[in-house]
């Protein structure tokens, strides 16, 4: 008899403006991954946050049509089915059909409702292992100025920042500005603070720019990190594992432009990504102990890709961010990475999955109720 195909729902698209980084992604890791062990059931989210099953969901978003069966996973434990929606009279359920019993969750969602810790939620409630941090890690993660926050308490180092509210921002420009301008110098890079793809970023090198930056990254988000500018090399490391976490080698990015925006990324494809890096052997130990212990500060898991400044005159090494579910394309830095340390793309897949169920029996030893005396 053949043996049983582990069931895995890949899920992708989102309420983000990295919905389709998430189609890229999830279409090479469906495309990658071995179908001689696996069952891939793929689960497309709309940009409306509508989950949606059936033939083709990938298509379906990618074509921009969003129509697809409505689906649903129900957070209860014991019950780790996705679900189709009946309609009658419009958006209303009138009931449900079993479309696949899931495994393992493979979230392929970059950004809000899906790598900040809202998905990974529904996952706990329902009881089904996923692929990827948890609750804590990935929320952590998703949020740039708590993550810089916890790496200052873990000793990690990090450059200087100040966190402007949008509703500060809205009534208080001068006063915003002024407080910014006598804590940090020019350059400054404005970002949303829970957001990635360099999607809102900006670079600002005089109160004007300061001020549209500003403008830029609160159509995103409600919480803006303001961080001082360095002339610095970009470095990143990839990480995986669960309590023994193991870091590839670094990789450098030289972007076309003066940092390495959206379109640098994903439109023109400039950047040249230099794997390994060039970097001296205490400088390649000091980064991958630096990924491996802002990873375990954050109580991450499965992966992520941490990301590096190193400061070009003095060598010196700052923690920019971390990424719990980066870029996942054959040719995105982090399975690039592995790749270079001897991982090949459609094996990383099969380990990622692997510590997903790890670690969900792991959490299966925890008692859930106490009985006193």
């Amino acid at each position: 008899m053949p043996a049983v195909r582990i069931r895995v729902g890949v899920l992708f698209g989102g309420r983000s403006g990295e919905h389709e980084v998430s189609l890229r992604s999830a279409r090479s890791v469906m495309d990658a991954i071995d179908k001689d062990k696996y069952e891939v059931v793929p689960v497309g989210i709309t940009k409306e946050g509508r989950w949606i099953a059936g033939s083709d969901p990938w298509q379906a978003l990618a074509s921009g049509a969003g129509q697809g069966t409505p689906a649903a996973l129900l957070g209860e434990p014991g019950d780790p089915t996705l679900k189709s929606l009946e309609l009658s009279g419009g958006e209303h359920a009138t009931g449900l059909q079993d479309v696949a019993t899931l495994d393992v969750v493979f979230p392929v969602l970059h950004g809000p409702y899906g790598e900040d810790g809202t998905v990974q939620g529904l996952l706990e409630l329902a009881d089904i292992p996923y692929v990827g941090a948890g609750v804590v890690g990935s929320a952590v993660g998703m949020d740039k100025v708590i993550f810089k926050a916890v790496m200052l308490a873990a000793g990690v180092p990090v450059l200087p920042f100040q966190l402007v509210q949008r509703s500060e921002w809205d009534v208080r420009h001068e006063a915003v500005l002024d407080r910014i301008e006598a804590a940090l110098p020019y350059p400054l890079f404005v970002k949303p603070a829970n957001l990635g793809s360099s999607v809102g970023v900006s670079r600002a090198a005089s109160r004007l720019e300061l001020a549209a930056a500003l403008d830029e990254a609160a159509l995103y988000d409600r919480r803006l990190l303001v961080e001082q500018g360095v002339a610095a090399r970009e470095i990143e490391v990839s990480v995986m594992g669960n309590d023994q976490p193991l870091a590839s080698v670094p990789g450098e990015i030289i972007p076309s432009d003066v940092f390495y925006s959206y379109t640098d990324k994903y439109i023109t494809d400039a950047a040249i990504l230099r794997i390994p890096a060039d970097l001296d052997a205490h400088t390649v130990e000091r980064v991958q102990e630096l990924a491996l212990n802002a990873y375990r500060a954050i109580d991450c898991a499965g992966l992520a890709r941490c990301d590096f400044l190193i400061d070009k005159a003095t060598g010196e090494v700052w923690m920019n961010e971390i990424n719990t579910i980066p870029g996942f394309t054959s040719i995105s830095m982090y399975p690039k990475l592995w790749e270079a340390s001897g991982v090949p793309y459609p094996e990383l897949i099969d380990r990622l999955i692997q510590y997903a169920l790890e670690r969900h029996a792991e959490k299966r030893r925890n008692k859930t109720s106490y009985e006193a005396g």
